[in-house]
């Protein structure tokens, strides 16, 4: 459960950066992700899951 919290709390942190540091930049990628279309996203964030998958499988292996 440790784990779930700390992933949670870097996720929160990063995206916090993002918005932080360049908030155009991220406004300029949510009108981006409006005009994808959903299979385009969908293919994205299966990619992403399975690389987030394996580094967790490789580091806590």
């Amino acid at each position: 459960m440790n784990d779930l919290i700390t992933g949670i709390g870097l996720v929160l942190a990063i995206e916090g950066t993002l918005y932080a540091v360049a908030p155009g930049g991220a406004k300029s990628m949510m009108r981006s992700a409006l005009e994808t279309p959903d299979g385009v996203l969908r293919g994205a964030g299966l990619v992403a899951l399975a690389i987030g998958v394996l580094v967790v499988w490789f580091v806590r292996g």
